[in-house]
């Protein structure tokens, strides 16, 4: 793993390499280097672990499917994709993989990559498709560029629900718990109608990713610390409660709080006293807290993961953002929209899709929700512009493995052959002189199966 050394301003864009095969680190760094700062990693704890070190997000990833302990399976390249954009909600991903079949490409675009690049490909090849994930804009950077948009798109009555919701708790100073699936929004919801819609839209709005930070970080992080207070502390730093003033901190991810934190947050909302690291000395925040989960945090409460008190006061105002399949047409006011802005990002003609594939479009249930549709407008803004995409041409671009199938009616129930032995050998036992007590069987294969999960 290497870290590449700071360079001076305007920096250059930060590209993440993660690839098992040292030796194609080192080649990609050495050919990415002129127009990309490079940090390289080789297995998803090691990244993981570099990233919640790092100061600066980083603008780009570049990941290899094939990670150990399962180099010849997909199974770690998929779930460090959902951890990078749990870790970095805004960072662009580009899959580089031998495991190219079309089932692991569309796979990997729902979790969220934005492209899919089979090995081999040349530098010259690889550094445009970097360059074009780089060009296109997060959502929150649109304000920066003049290009005025409204964060809630959709007519459907869960949008509804939620823009009722919003302009009633909108100024409130009390907390506000966002909950939802990954890829659905939380962070637009908290920066642009919670904050930036209200009152107070010209103070600061802090934001800090849970997940995205050592435990050991995360209280100085939060209250700061004084000098000396632990070692490297040279200095003393303020933290987030007393640079929020009285803006907006949102915690994303908050379900990933340690436990012995949750009893210090707690104290902040209910009274907002905190102290800085090192000090005796009370300090009071008058931020107003909003928090995001993907996690359902009744079962965490339920489980002792997470305090119950904590939960109650968090979430003061509760709001849902739904998931895109319960948005009913809404997923064609996406489409409309993002096709629009990224074909004028990209100095060109908007695509359309044919009858065919409005239709496809139409029953998609877009698992990965709008980063997901997202991502596949881009793609298809690059790939087709201008022109009309086809039904197999947008197929290629799902995940169609993942949906639901239509439910098999059946006149009478179906016994496969396993069910017909099982019964067989409990007829078997039933049959014998030894007394028979349902509750121990139960009891012992449950045991086996704990054990064997073992």
């Amino acid at each position: 793993m290497s870290n590449a050394p700071e360079t001076s301003l305007p920096k250059m864009p930060l590209l993440l390499i993660v690839d098992d095969d040292p030796l194609i680190c080192d080649t990609l760094s050495y050919s990415m280097s002129p127009a990309f700062e490079v940090i390289t990693s080789h297995s998803r704890p090691r990244c993981t672990q570099l990233l919640r070190q790092l100061r600066r997000t980083p603008d780009l990833a570049l990941v290899d499917l094939g990670l150990p302990p399962f180099p010849h399976r997909p199974d770690e390249g998929f779930a460090l994709i959902s951890d990078l954009l749990k870790l970095c909600p805004e960072i662009k991903i580009v899959v580089l993989s031998g495991q190219s079949d079309a089932d692991n490409a569309r796979h990997a675009r729902t979790l969220g990559a934005i492209d899919f690049v089979a090995k081999p490909c040349s530098p010259a090849d690889l550094h445009k498709i970097l360059q074009r994930a780089l060009s296109y804009r997060s959502l929150d950077e649109r304000r920066t560029h003049g290009i005025s948009t409204s964060p809630l798109i959709g007519d459907s009555p869960a949008i509804q629900k939620l823009k009722v919701q919003l302009q009633q708790y909108a100024d409130s100073p009390f907390p506000v718990l966002i909950e939802g699936e990954s890829g659905s929004g939380k962070e637009i919801v908290a920066s642009s109608c919670l904050h930036q819609d209200t009152k107070r839209h010209s103070r600061p709005f802090l934001s800090l990713n849970c997940a995205a930070i050592s435990p050991a970080l995360v209280e100085p992080t939060l209250f700061g610390y004084a000098k000396g207070a632990f070692t490297g502390a040279n200095t003393a730093k303020t933290g987030y409660f007393e640079d929020a003033a009285d803006g907006t901190l949102f915690l994303d991810e908050i379900g990933e709080l340690p436990l012995e934190l949750q009893a210090k947050l707690l104290r902040v909302l209910e009274n907002g006293e905190y102290q800085r690291v090192g000090e005796t000395q009370k300090c009071t925040s008058r931020a107003r807290i909003i928090a995001a989960t993907n996690r359902d945090l009744r079962k965490e409460v339920r489980s002792g993961n997470f305090r119950a008190d904590l939960y109650h006061r968090l979430s003061v105002f509760s709001i849902s953002v739904p998931p895109l399949r319960e948005m009913d047409d809404d997923k064609f006011l996406l489409l409309d929209h993002f096709r629009q802005r990224y074909a004028t990002q990209s100095q060109q003609t908007a695509f359309e899709l044919s009858d065919e594939a409005r239709a496809l479009w139409s029953r998609y249930s877009f698992p990965g929700n709008v980063r997901e549709l997202r991502n596949i407008v881009i793609r298809l803004t690059a790939k087709h512009p201008g022109q009309t995409v086809s039904y197999s041409a947008l197929e290629s671009e799902l995940d169609l493995l993942d949906e639901p199938l239509a439910p098999v009616t059946t006149t009478a129930p179906v016994v496969s052959a396993e069910s017909d032995a099982l019964i067989l050998a409990a007829s078997e036992r039933l049959q014998q002189p030894n007394p028979f007590r349902l509750d121990r069987l139960l009891a012992e294969t449950e045991q086996n199966y704990i054990e064997a999960a073992m």
